[in-house]
C-alpha cells in the first residue's frame, strides 16, 4: 500500500462552482517534495489540512472532518475503462492518490500511517456537488457518481507530519464495527435507512453525519422501517 502522488489544487475562476467568486480548488496536480498536512482547524475556518492546497468554498469544503481527501487508483482506472478517457491523478479532486488500499471498504475511525509520522483518520465518503460535475465535464454526473458507490474518503489528521509521492500507507488501527466508506455514503446519499447503522461508528463519523444520524433516530427511531411506517415518511 503506498501514496502515489500529493496533489495541491491552485485557485481558478470557473462558472460551476457555489464558492465566493466562482473560485475552485478543485483541478489538483502532482507536487514534487515533502509536503505537510495538518489540521486546519473547524468547517467554515479552516480549509485543507494539505498545505499549499486551496479551498475556496469554506462552507462545503474544509476543516478538521474534511482536512484530506483521498481516491483509489484502482478506482480511477475504473472510470477510465467505463468513460473511455485518461484521467491523471488528482482528476476527481483528490490530495491523496492511493495504490493497494481499500479505499471504499476501509472502516470509519480506521486510522492510515502515511509516511514517517502523518496519522490519518477516515470520517466519511465523499458527497459529489455541482463543482466535481463541471470538473468532469459528463452528463448526469452527480447521480452517476454516487449510484457508483466508490466515494473516495475524508480523513481527519491525528498525528500531524510531512508526506511524499511514494511514502508507504500502513494501517495502524481498524475499528470493529462494520461501517465502511460505503455504508456511510450509502447512509448519506441513496438509502437513508442505514443511518441508524452508522451510529456505531461514534465520534470517528464526519461531525455533520454524526449529527444527521442522530436527528433521524430521533425522528424515525432506531428501527428505521418500522419508524418511517410508523410516523410517516414524506
Amino acid at each position: 500500500m503506498k501514496l502515489l502522488t500529493v496533489n495541491l489544487g491552485r485557485p481558478k475562476a470557473v462558472g460551476h462552482s457555489d464558492a465566493p467568486g466562482g473560485m475552485t480548488g478543485i483541478d489538483k496536480r502532482p507536487v514534487d517534495g515533502p509536503v505537510r498536512v495538518t489540521d486546519p482547524g473547524p468547517k467554515g475556518q479552516g480549509a485543507s489540512g494539505v498545505s499549499g492546497d486551496a479551498v475556496c468554498d469554506l462552507r462545503h469544503h474544509g476543516g478538521t472532518d474534511q482536512a484530506v481527501y483521498a481516491f483509489a487508483r484502482e478506482d480511477l482506472d475504473a472510470w477510465e475503462r467505463e468513460l473511455g478517457r485518461p484521467l491523471a491523478n488528482g482528476t476527481f479532486g483528490e490530495n491523496l492518490t492511493t495504490s493497494g488500499v481499500d479505499v471504499t471498504g476501509a472502516r470509519i475511525g480506521e486510522r492510515w500511517r502515511v509516511g514517517d509520522s502523518l496519522v490519518l483518520e477516515i470520517t466519511s465518503g465523499r458527497v459529489p456537488c455541482r463543482t466535481f460535475a463541471g470538473r468532469l465535464g459528463e452528463k448526469g454526473w452527480v447521480k452517476r457518481f454516487t449510484r457508483h458507490g466508490a466515494s473516495g474518503a475524508y480523513l481527519r489528521v491525528i498525528v500531524p507530519g510531512e508526506i511524499r509521492s511514494g511514502d508507504p500507507i500502513e494501517i495502524v488501527h481498524r475499528p470493529e464495527h462494520d461501517v465502511t466508506v460505503a455504508m456511510a455514503f450509502r447512509a448519506e446519499t441513496t438509502e437513508r435507512t442505514l443511518l441508524p447503522r452508522v451510529l456505531v461508528a461514534g465520534e470517528a463519523l464526519h461531525a455533520e453525519l454524526l449529527k444527521d444520524a442522530r436527528e433521524y433516530v430521533a425522528r424515525y427511531g432506531p428501527d428505521p422501517v418500522s419508524g418511517r411506517a410508523a410516523q410517516g415518511t414524506p
